[in-house]
């Protein structure tokens, strides 16, 4: 199978997997995604998050998705819990569809790597 077709594949079971759990099976977009696996990566699940939480959820999941790519690296907890990432390369300049492109790809190894996709 085509990396291509691979990757389209595992998406869309991303995809359909956390629409069915968490929307009712509404389709939830990249950055609704994004959001839920910062929450899992803070791990405070049970909680209401103000708008600015929300954008560092965001940025958390972000840096422990590329974290693989080698573009960001773990450095703590902080007293609240929340991880902080230090950046070690800069992501090269990437047009819409290629910043997507990248994020589905490590959204589909972050899944793959927690078995809950093959």
């Amino acid at each position: 199978m085509a990396r291509d077709e691979q990757l389209k594949e595992r998406w869309e079971a991303v995809v359909v997997l956390l629409s069915d759990r968490f929307a009712d099976g509404d389709k939830l977009d990249l950055d609704a995604i994004i959001y839920l696996i910062g929450v899992q990566e803070l791990g405070q699940l049970h909680r209401t998050f103000k708008k600015d939480e929300k954008i560092n959820l965001m940025h958390i999941a972000i840096c422990r998705l590329l974290e693989p790519f080698g573009y960001y690296e773990f450095e703590l907890f902080d007293d609240k819990g929340w991880p902080h990432y230090k950046i070690l390369e800069q992501l090269p300049p990437l047009k819409a569809g290629e910043q997507s492109v990248l994020m589905k790809e490590a959204i589909v190894q972050y899944f793959v790597e927690k078995e809950v996709i093959k």
